[in-house]
C-alpha cells in the first residue's frame, strides 16, 4: 500500500484520522443518532454490528483496496462518522470516496463539504489522481444531490448493479476530473466560507 497510506487530515469544521477498533464505542453511540441503520436504501451497521464493520474496513485497508477514516467534530473531539477512500486503483490512479455515513445532528452542516475537500484535496494534490468516483444507489436522492453539489458529474447508472435484502441495487456512477478540480475546489472553498459567514 506504499502509494495509499494512512493519513490525518484536518479543516475548521472536521478532522479525519485512520480508523482503529478503539472508535468502536464512539461510532456505535453516533450511528444512534437518526437510527442510520434504517434507511433502505444504504448499508449502514447498527450500534452492536459496528465492531464487525470497523474490523471489515481495516481487512480491507490490510488487503490495500481501502483506506478507512474516523470523521471528528474538532468542536467536541467525538467522533460523528466514517468515511472511506476505497476501490483504490494504484495503476490508474483512481479511487472512490464512498461507505460515508454522519449521525444526524452534524448532516447539513458545514462538516461534510470540509470532509470532501480535505479528501479531494488530498487525492489530487499528494497522490496525483486522475479521478475521483462517488457512487450511490438510485434511490438515494440526499447522497445524490450531495455529489452533485459537489461538482461532481455523473458518469452513468449501473442497472441491477447488486443484490441487496431489498432486490437489485441500480448504482448512480459520478466523478470528478483531475482537470476540474482548480473549479470544484474554488467552489467548495466559496461554499464553506459563505457558510461560515452566516
Amino acid at each position: 500500500m506504499a502509494w495509499l497510506e494512512p493519513v490525518s487530515l484536518s479543516g475548521a469544521a472536521v478532522r479525519l484520522e485512520p480508523l482503529s477498533t478503539a472508535h468502536g464505542a464512539a461510532l456505535a453511540a453516533a450511528v444512534a443518532d437518526g437510527e442510520l441503520w434504517n434507511l433502505w436504501f444504504t448499508s449502514i451497521p447498527r450500534p452492536e454490528a459496528m465492531a464487525a464493520e470497523i474490523d471489515r474496513r481495516l481487512g480491507l485497508q490490510r488487503q490495500g483496496s481501502m483506506l478507512p477514516f474516523v470523521v471528528i467534530d474538532p468542536h467536541s473531539g467525538l467522533p460523528v462518522g466514517m468515511t472511506t477512500y476505497m476501490n483504490v486503483d494504484a495503476v490508474n490512479r483512481r479511487i472512490e470516496i464512498g461507505s460515508t455515513w454522519y449521525r444526524a445532528s452534524v448532516q447539513r452542516t458545514p462538516l461534510n463539504t470540509e470532509c470532501k475537500l480535505l479528501l479531494l484535496g488530498h487525492a489530487f494534490e499528494q497522490l496525483g489522481c486522475i479521478a475521483v468516483e462517488f457512487r450511490t444507489h438510485f434511490f438515494n436522492q440526499a447522497s445524490r444531490r450531495a455529489i452533485e453539489r459537489l461538482g461532481a458529474k455523473l458518469d452513468g447508472i449501473l442497472r441491477q448493479h447488486q443484490r441487496t435484502a431489498h432486490g437489485f441495487r441500480d448504482t448512480c456512477v459520478y466523478s470528478i476530473l483531475d482537470c476540474e478540480w482548480p473549479a470544484v475546489k474554488s467552489h467548495l472553498s466559496w461554499q464553506l466560507a459563505r457558510a461560515r459567514a452566516r
